[in-house]
């Protein structure tokens, strides 16, 4: 082996052991790109399970759902979710323009969540004041975890589909230091209801 073989088997392994040796010092100041980012908000039915959801309501029987979260976004973050009724008139938030919904929440929960951590929380609901006046259904109060909640919604009979219908829904919020906020974060899941008449149908 000549003098020139030995200088770059000398150099290789230098190189080799530096390698070795400033690897753990690297990955603590490099970033690999990771997976997706993301947050995520689901609801289940009362089975815990995409399926059995309240859907033919009446008035003062309590309904019951799974509200959930996941934080997949590589930190600790605070959530609030916002809790929203509303007829089917009135505006859901816009996913093309990342906007919540106009109308003002019932109620909201807040949680800290560290990476890959989950959130769940059993939610009952139930309505009171329901009163049917030909083709309208009067809806005054939504109780939400045995809280009284004034809503006063009013809901037109749908006689393509025959039925009074209503939405629960629930607002996905993500605090961002930079304005000091929480953020409407995109996204939303919710429930239709069809509030049905004790008796029949209207003509």
């Amino acid at each position: 082996m000549s003098i020139g073989d030995l200088k770059l088997v000398y150099v290789a392994s230098v190189v080799v052991l530096s390698l070795i040796i400033v690897a753990p010092t690297l990955t603590m100041v490099i970033t690999l790109p990771g997976g997706e980012r993301f947050s995520e908000l689901w609801l289940l039915g009362q089975n815990r399970m995409a399926e059995d959801y309240p859907f033919n309501v009446k008035a003062n029987e309590t309904y019951k759902v799974y509200l959930g979260l996941g934080n997949h976004l590589g930190g600790l973050e605070y959530y609030l979710v916002y809790v929203k009724f509303r007829n089917q008139t009135e505006s859901l938030p816009d996913s093309m323009n990342g906007t919540s919904s106009v109308l003002e929440p019932l109620g909201e929960y807040r949680v800290f969540l560290g990476d890959s951590e989950v959130w769940e929380k059993e939610i009952t609901f139930s309505f009171e004041g329901v009163a049917f006046d030909g083709n309208v259904c009067k809806i005054s109060n939504l109780v939400l975890d045995g809280l009284v909640l004034n809503v006063d919604k009013v809901a037109a009979w749908d006689s393509a589909t025959n039925g009074f219908y209503c939405q629960l829904f629930f607002e996905l919020w993500l605090y961002n230091a930079a304005p000091s906020g929480f953020q409407y974060h995109n996204r939303f899941v919710g429930i239709w209801l069809n509030m049905t008449i004790p008796f029949q149908n209207p003509k």
